[in-house]
């Protein structure tokens, strides 16, 4: 059988580790322990419930299970708000999902990926989900002969 993730590109925080300062993966995250500061991640960041945060998130995807005193969540696709979990702060998504018995105080937008891409710049990080390879432009069509141009 075959999975997606590799269980060695997983970065871990455990419970009772202390982090001050800003985390930047391109990998997912799973956060247990204290963070004080912004989490950037390229993947999925999972905090469970014993964790607290204190800062931003900026990331694809957030399963967010723990508590966050002050900060705001930029999440390129799905902010999941899990039971028994408590945010302070503010959220911008794409796309939201809040359990039952989730607790949020705070302001709540969907986020365009312009604006994004324009949170992850100002952080100085790549856009975590870099958009599908562009493809070769289209020939540009000529107009279909009318009679005013079709002299």
């Amino acid at each position: 059988m075959e999975t997606n993730t590799n269980l060695n590109e997983v970065s871990r925080l455990s419970e009772g580790a202390v982090f001050k300062g800003e985390i930047t993966t391109p990998n997912d995250i799973r956060i247990d322990g204290l963070v004080e500061g912004c989490i950037m991640s390229k993947g999925r960041i999972v905090v469970g419930e014993n964790a607290k945060v204190n800062g931003d998130i900026i990331c694809t995807n957030v399963d967010f299970s723990g508590t966050m005193n002050k900060g705001t969540f930029y999440v390129q696709d799905t902010l999941s708000l899990k039971p028994g979990c408590s945010v302070d702060g503010d959220l911008r998504f794409k796309r939201l999902q809040v359990d039952l018995d989730a607790k949020f105080n705070g302001n709540c937008r969907v986020l365009s990926e312009k604006e994004f891409e324009q949170v992850a710049k100002t952080q100085g990080i790549k856009t975590p989900v870099q958009p599908k390879e562009a493809e070769a432009p289209m020939a540009q069509e000529t107009p279909a002969a009318t009679p005013e141009n079709n002299e």
